[in-house]
């Protein structure tokens, strides 16, 4: 499920960028605040911070209510699980294409764009700033996902790659998927 999430935030974080054409920043920071809400309206919240540095470079921290990484450079993902002393990386859908999703996406209202991509829909808010804002979708389980973001910082240089990896104890389960 971390994976079908990283995917889907990927797409969307991304994306979140510009007027009339939805444009990369070479880098960003930022908090969010991620709810997850089940068709019975159950909901999970979890927290934490994200780093992006282009191409496609990132990695989610999350601090509550469980302490884990989620890192990748577009070819690999991995799941920093600390709770679980856990490790598990994944090799990245060869099919899944960010230039086609930022093509995709089409301003609906001011501040908002629409994008369908392998039959989702995304609805990204931006900012007065033109900063992403928050990001809402439905998961391939029927979750509803909405993340806000908070104290957005976007910068004209790259984050170093050493900040943008996953670490962990040589003693952490290692598990390939």
């Amino acid at each position: 499920m971390i994976k079908k999430i990283f995917f889907l935030l990927f797409t969307l974080v991304v994306g979140a960028m510009g007027k009339e054409a939805i444009v990369l920043p070479t880098s960003f920071k930022a908090n969010f605040k991620q709810t997850i809400t089940s068709d019975k309206g159950k909901k999970i919240h979890y927290s934490g911070s994200l780093l992006f540095s282009s191409p496609n470079s990132f990695k989610w921290s999350y601090n509550s209510p469980t302490k884990k990484e989620v890192c990748t450079n577009a070819v690999e993902l991995l799941v920093v699980d600390h709770d679980l002393e856990q490790v598990s990386s994944y090799l990245i859908d060869t099919d899944f294409n960010l230039v086609k999703i930022l093509q995709k996406a089409k301003q609906y209202k001011k501040l908002i764009y629409i994008a369908k991509h392998k039959n989702k829909n995304y609805t990204i808010r931006l900012d007065n700033k033109n900063q992403l804002q928050s990001v809402v979708y439905k998961d391939d389980l029927d979750n509803t996902v909405v993340i806000i973001f908070s104290k957005v910082a976007y910068q004209n240089s790259k984050i170093k790659a050493s900040q943008l990896k996953c670490n962990f104890p040589a003693h952490y389960d290692e598990i390939r998927g």
